[in-house]
């Protein structure tokens, strides 16, 4: 088989640079959040892009010139096979021509008749160049052409040059038993073989040779050298010219395909995608600086709001909020977020009083909010109510143009309080003062009841023993007067221990019978108690312990007890009770005496409220009782208490150490 010698200049592609690792950050947060240096590179993207498109259009433009080299070689064989095909068909007629040459001359008269023979004139004319007659003994027996023959007239062409020629010969019978037979030979032109047999379309598509085994061009329609890049193919000649290569070479050069216009087009786009890259990364960096400074600014911005202790809001003219700082959130219990975009009524409006809130907002939306402020009531989340001072302004954007109102909040409700309570205590302080005052009138007037009560008491006991020494007294009047005289004495004595109070004496510790204190306290207030209509009980325990105290001081906090529940029992229907216990607690260490009454009870208020100085539930009273006992059972290293009792009021009660000494701290823990 014909065999196809292919020669072209490759160039190895151009291959795409590689390119860096990157390294991945931890996953967190979105996805460009968990690979920041996308962000970092995303300049780069079109030019890495672009380049990706540029190595896939070399990739074609590869791909397009092999398959145009396959197109052109396998076309180029097809033609090159069918041409030495033609040139071998003529030569195989050729030589059938000769043989018809030899055949006539041998059969006729000899040289006469070679020379005569129409064929060969034919053959001179058409192809041949010249034709030999040789015998046996390879001696010459006619040649022509001679001068007896026409001339060849043929038309000289690219074809006609020098160069080697091609031989048909035949074997001519021998003329007599056992001679050696002879030969016809015919020597043509392979150029005029190429003139006659090649078409114009394919003379125009290749240069077509015929060269030798050492390259040399035999024959062929241009002797110029093959050019590099040049595709050419070589195919035998075959019998009629055994040392000879038919050769075609495409005249049409394949240009290589980094030197084509769309190689230069992508170089130009790649440099203009590269320029555009720069300048996106100029962009993106000065982007870039700008976003950290404008980052900067608002965390700088956040942190200074949320450090002020004043609340900012800002409204839009449809009184939405659009923006609150964590200081505003914090005063109403809520988030930022849960502030943002809602509409009147707000959820820190005061839930009985929206329609009052309503109107101010209206007011402030109309620009008429007080330039000074306004005061307002909000409610926490969590329900307590809280004063706030708001200054509204207009909140104008870049233009200068209103788009809403911006708003700073102050919280005034501790500094309410605490003019409340200076106000309080100034209150106190004047009370305190008119206290002193009167406890120094009473101290005088009890230094000068004194005097008047000891001549009742004497003046009583001289009258009793009169009477006595007489004899005629009557023994109602005598029981009357002994009464005078033991509620004189006891006047004195209370008007000795309020005096000797009021001076700040120490209180006088001795044993004495608690039963008897409280037994005498209820006495005492028997026609309060009568006048208000209420039944009172007394349960005391009969192995009652005395107690080590100042008798004075218990029964007045014992009066004190009792007559506080009469006088919550005054507006009570029917029936009003009062029930006065005392027992032994804590192993018959401490003696615990309670005062329970069916009034109104305590209200929800604990002890500590109850016995604050000059707190009072009573229009005309001073505040000063429940203190006053409290301090006088602690005193006496006891402690008072109060609870729900019972029978559905307050419950009163005090615990006192048994006589025994003066208790640790432990054994009054163990009181309460």
């Amino acid at each position: 088989m014909p065999q196809a010698l292919l020669h072209t200049d490759m160039t190895p592609p151009l291959s795409a640079p590689p390119r860096p690792a990157l390294a991945v950050p931890p996953r967190r947060g979105t996805w460009l959040v968990r690979h920041p240096w996308l962000v970092a590179t995303l300049w780069a993207w079109p030019l890495i892009l672009s380049l990706l498109f540029v190595i896939g259009v070399m990739g074609w433009l590869v791909h397009e010139e092999e398959a145009e080299r396959d197109i052109i070689q396998r076309t180029m064989i097809a033609d090159a096979l069918s041409l030495e095909a033609q040139i071998s068909a003529r030569m195989e007629a050729e030589v059938v021509k000769l043989r018809a040459l030899a055949d006539s001359t041998t059969n006729g008269q000899g040289a006469a008749a070679f020379y005569q023979s129409p064929l060969l004139l034919d053959g001179l004319r058409r192809l041949w160049i010249s034709v030999t007659w040789l015998d046996g003994k390879g001696r010459i027996v006619a040649h022509a052409p001679d001068d007896s023959l026409p001339p060849r007239h043929a038309e000289r062409s690219m074809f006609d040059d020098e160069g080697l020629s091609g031989h048909l010969s035949v074997s001519l019978p021998a003329r007599s038993a056992g001679a050696a037979p002879g030969m016809m030979v015919a020597r043509f032109s392979a150029a005029a073989v190429l003139r006659q047999k090649l078409p114009w379309w394919l003379a125009s598509k290749y240069d077509i040779r015929i060269v030798d085994v050492s390259d040399e061009v035999i024959a062929g329609t241009t002797r110029a050298p093959r050019a590099d890049g040049q595709l050419w193919y070589r195919v035998p000649m075959g019998p009629s010219l055994p040392q000879a290569w038919l050769e075609l070479t495409a005249q049409h050069r394949i240009t290589p395909w980094w030197q084509t216009m769309p190689m230069a087009l992508m170089a130009g786009f790649l440099v203009l995608v590269a320029l555009a890259s720069g300048m996106l990364r100029r962009q993106m960096r000065s982007v870039s600086r700008a976003e950290t400074a404008w980052r900067t600014e608002v965390a700088w911005r956040s942190a200074m709001e949320d450090s002020l202790a004043v609340g900012i809001r800002a409204r839009d003219m449809d009184g939405r909020l659009v923006y609150v700082n964590r200081t505003m959130a914090d005063m109403v219990g809520c988030q930022p977020e849960d502030l943002v975009g809602l509409l009147p009524p707000m959820p820190y409006w005061v839930a009985g009083d929206l329609d009052h809130s309503m109107r101010m907002h209206r007011r402030n939306m109309a620009g008429q909010a007080p330039r000074e402020g306004y005061e307002s009531r909000w409610q926490h989340r969590d329900g307590h109510i809280i004063d706030v001072m708001v200054f509204e302004a207009p909140l104008v954007d870049a233009k200068g143009a209103q788009i809403g109102w911006m708003a700073s909040v102050l919280n005034v409700t501790e500094k309410k309080r605490m003019e409340d309570r200076e106000r309080r205590q100034l209150e106190t302080m004047a009370h305190h003062a008119r206290l002193t005052m009167i406890g120094e009138v009473a101290s005088t007037l009890a230094h000068e009841l004194n005097q008047p009560l000891t001549a009742i008491a004497s003046y009583n006991a001289g009258v009793l023993n009169a009477m006595q020494a007489s004899g005629t007294a009557e023994p109602h009047l005598i029981k009357a007067l002994q009464r005078m005289g033991e509620q004189a004495g006891q006047a004195g004595r209370i008007v000795r221990r309020i005096r000797e109070f009021l001076t700040r004496h120490e209180p006088q510790l001795e044993p004495c019978d608690l039963a008897d204190v409280i037994r005498s306290a209820v006495t005492l207030l028997k026609r309060d108690i009568a006048r208000n209509k209420v039944h009172t009980d007394v349960s005391l325990d009969a192995a009652l312990p005395r107690v080590r105290a100042d008798a004075v001081l218990l029964e007045q906090v014992v009066v004190n007890l009792v007559r506080n529940a009469s006088d919550a029992l005054a507006g009570q229907p029917d029936p009003r009770q009062i029930r006065v216990t005392a027992s032994v607690v804590s192993s018959g260490r401490f003696v615990r005496v309670t005062v329970a009454d069916n009034g109104p009870g305590l209200q929800g208020r604990p002890v500590d409220e109850l016995c604050a100085p000059f707190f009072t539930t009573k229009s005309e009273g001073m505040g000063m009782g429940l203190a006053i006992c409290r301090s006088i059972i602690e005193l006496h290293y006891g402690v008072l208490d109060a609870e729900p009792s019972g029978l559905g009021g307050a419950a009163f009660s005090f615990s006192l150490p048994v006589d025994g000494g003066v208790q640790s701290e432990t054994d009054q823990e163990a009181a309460t």
